[in-house]
């Protein structure tokens, strides 16, 4: 966790900090000028400040409803991603107040849902200690129980996190270290592991641990960000609790949170490649032997929307489809005088095509997101030109999920209108831009599909089924959008058209 997010649609971005601690102060300072900072900050200090007694609901009007937000406080990373017996945990970079600054103590929160829609959260899972604030880190369950922390029947849950030395009162003089908490009881509560840390102090600020395991070996591998100039590690372990470097990964183009995990190729059913990903959502294809990893293509852009930043992979899914389901922050979103501070993007499935440049990464929405359909109004084989287009779909909405195939012909751009938030597509170049971004998603055979979420305070675009992606905050505003379509050209169609009205995933 965590510097600036990069612009990544080719144009010139602003400094990046070299700290998560500078990037981090940045966001609160953007933040204090929207107004969010009620509960305040002087000179680097949290200022505390009383707050109601009675409980805080979910129904502010800037309050994304299909979005995860803690209930108050600030979030950031999403952290400790896993399943285990049947539910979804989210555990995520957490403050109780909702302004932030470099100071601020940093826990795990905590959430659970059976389906990455509805989500209930939990007590802090992790609190700061004389070791530092608990920063960014991941979560295994231990099948084997190499860790030995398994108490009952069931496998234990093993998380792992940066104690970030240094960042607090308390930890004065203590340097960043890697340490282990554990959960016999399907990860509903974790316990430090008393030996703590695992993995002493590499270099200043290393930070963000990820564990997978690697099954050909039957041994635990860590990707680690060291820092600026070393870059990345991997690291080996066969019991969670001894750590071997085993290799350093130079990858200037990304800084932070490492998420390293294989992706098989559609439509090859016994062939992966590995993914090694930083940050900005920059990442690596290659093989991994056990070993070592070795690039062989990239770094490309996951997204390349305004806001996507630190995301995370959950660990031991239970399907067999060699995908991976991604949740990441969408960082410096802006939310005047609500109770919260920063929402996560919608739940994405990753999964490896072959194109015409090579194997990306696609990124499309979970399948879940149905669950909140309440109407869908749909218009097929219509065409779409200049002066009829705003007269086929007379509609407005606050949260939608928008499906659109269109035949191209020779129209020279085709605009989706949300309010006052136009999202343009090129034909001749495939070019997607929206909200100051851009993306590439070229027609196939004349022909292109565009998949819109929109919430109150975001837009996901999401081009031919997750060849590209874009995930955007959308500047403070309550109320419907009216949706408007329009060619400039001749002979684009709709070949089919869905929008679905959504209802709020929140239940409490």
């Amino acid at each position: 966790m965590h510097e600036n997010a990069a612009s990544r649609n080719g144009k010139r971005a602003a400094p990046r900090p070299r700290s998560r601690r500078a990037f981090l102060q940045r966001v609160a300072q953007s933040a204090a000028l929207m107004g969010l900072s009620r509960a305040g900050h002087s000179r680097g200090k949290i200022i505390k400040k009383s707050r109601a007694a009675a409980p805080v609901g979910y129904d502010q009007p800037l309050r994304p409803q299909f979005h995860f937000t803690a209930r108050t406080g600030w979030i950031n990373d999403p952290n400790g991603l896993v399943y285990v017996a049947g539910k979804y945990h989210l555990f995520f970079q957490f403050n109780p107040d909702r302004s932030n600054t470099a100071s601020a103590d940093k826990s795990w929160g905590h959430a659970i849902s059976s389906d990455l829609v509805h989500w209930r959260q939990l007590p802090v899972a992790l609190k700061p200690d004389r070791r530092g604030n608990i920063w960014s880190g991941s979560a295994v369950v231990d099948r084997h129980n190499t860790g030995g922390f398994q108490t009952g029947k069931e496998p234990a849950v093993v998380a792992f996190y940066t104690a970030a030395g240094g960042t607090s009162a308390l930890s004065k003089g203590q340097p960043f270290t890697q340490c282990v908490a554990y959960s016999n009881n399907h990860a509903m509560s974790l316990t430090k592991y008393a030996k703590n840390p695992v993995i002493e102090n590499i270099t200043p600020g290393d930070r963000d641990p990820k564990v997978i395991w690697y099954e050909p070996t039957r041994h635990w591998i860590m990707a680690l960000f060291l820092d600026g100039r070393q870059g990345f590690a991997l690291l080996k372990s066969t019991n969670l609790k001894q750590w071997r470097k085993i290799q350093e990964i130079h990858f200037p183009q990304s800084r932070e949170c490492p998420n390293f995990f294989p992706l098989r190729i559609h439509g090859r059913a016994r062939e992966e490649k590995w993914i090694f990903t930083g940050a900005n959502g920059k990442y690596l294809i290659g093989e991994f032997n056990g070993e070592r990893f070795t690039p062989q293509a990239g770094p490309f852009a996951m997204d390349t929307g305004k806001n996507f930043y630190a995301s995370q992979v959950f660990s031991d899914l239970p399907d067999n489809s060699g995908n991976a389901v991604q949740i990441t922050w969408m960082a410096n979103g802006h939310y005047p005088n609500m109770p919260f501070n920063q929402q996560l993007g919608f739940p994405c499935v990753l999964s490896l095509h072959d194109t015409p440049h090579g194997l990306r990464i696609f990124r499309f929405p979970v399948e879940e997101i149905s669950r909140l359909r309440t109407a869908t109004h749909t218009i097929r084989d219509k065409p779409l030109g200049g002066r009829s287009a705003n007269s086929l779909l007379k509609f407005s909405g606050e949260l939608l999920d928008v499906e659109l195939t269109l035949a191209v012909g020779r129209a020279k751009r085709i605009d989706v209108t949300l309010g006052k938030h136009l999202v343009s597509y090129t034909p001749a170049t495939g070019v997607i831009t929206a909200l100051g971004a851009s993306g590439v998603a070229a027609a196939q055979h004349g022909v292109v599909t565009l998949r819109l979420l929109l919430d109150r305070t975001s837009l996901e675009i999401f081009g031919n089924q997750g060849e590209a992606s874009m995930t955007s905050c959308l500047p403070p505003k309550s109320g419907p959008h009216h949706l408007r379509l329009q060619a400039r050209g001749a002979g684009a169609r709709i070949i089919s058209l869905a929008v679905h009205t959504l209802k709020s995933a929140w239940v409490a």
